[in-house]
């Protein structure tokens, strides 16, 4: 098993992210309580079950790269017929779909490119939330900056919001997530660091370190730098 795999499987979720978060998006969106939904790059699902809140009568298409995690989705929801849970590419489920829903994963298709595939797949006034890399000053530092590094081009969340814009959404709203968000994935991922760090050699020894220097630095930039929310509805 990759060290990627060890370190993230047995984690609460893959990414910035809490209930907090998903409720507040949803409520903007209004849902009818049957809506087809795709979570796509959904990690080890941390998000179905507020999912499910807002859709009781829905579906929801769970889809991640990764198969381990996708085991474990599959596992807990073995006698719900709700959802489904689908080891493969994100932007290749066929839909239609009433609502995207993406946390931290349309950034690996590209702002862009992402936006557009999943527009594609939305049914007419379908929504898609997703969280994406935003810088939050026009003159970010070098240690923001640094941050991403390795993560491709990051833009101010203003040229974010006009992406989404180009891209054919109206948005309902653009909110940076918070603090909360950012520790209920760091808390648990630094407890993990912190059991497997004694025992590490090699490629864990150095995943570890990189992940703790991100969690470092997201600490000293987390002013200028983050994940923007954004809530947006098909044109």
């Amino acid at each position: 098993m990759s060290a990627f795999l060890t370190l993230y499987e047995s984690l609460p979720r893959q990414g910035p992210g809490d209930r907090q978060t998903l409720d507040f998006a949803l409520r903007i969106i209004g849902t009818g309580g049957s809506e087809r939904i795709l979570d796509a790059g959904c990690g080890t699902g941390a998000d179905i079950d507020g999912l499910l809140c807002w859709a009781p009568t829905g579906h929801v298409t769970a889809v991640d790269a990764h198969a381990p995690f996708i085991d474990q989705i599959a596992t807990r929801y073995a006698s719900d017929p709700r959802v489904d849970a689908i080891v493969g590419d994100m932007a290749a489920q066929s839909g239609p779909f009433d609502l995207i829903w993406s946390a931290g994963a349309l950034y690996f298709l590209g702002l862009q490119g992402g936006l557009h595939a999943f527009r594609k797949k939305l049914a007419p006034g379908g929504a898609l939330v997703f969280s994406h890399p935003a810088y939050f000053t026009m003159s970010p530092s070098r240690g923001a900056q640094a941050f991403w590094e390795g993560e491709g081009e990051v833009l101010h969340s203003d040229a974010v919001c006009d992406a989404v814009r180009e891209a054919g959404f109206d948005i309902l709203d653009a909110t940076s997530l918070p603090d909360a968000a950012w520790e209920a994935y760091y808390t648990p991922l630094q407890a993990r660091i912190d059991a497997l760090k004694p025992n590490a050699t090699g490629d864990m020894a150095k995943t570890l370190v990189a992940c703790q220097h991100e969690i470092d630095g997201w600490r000293s930039v987390k002013s200028e730098t983050g994940y923007l929310q954004i809530v947006a509805v098909r044109q």
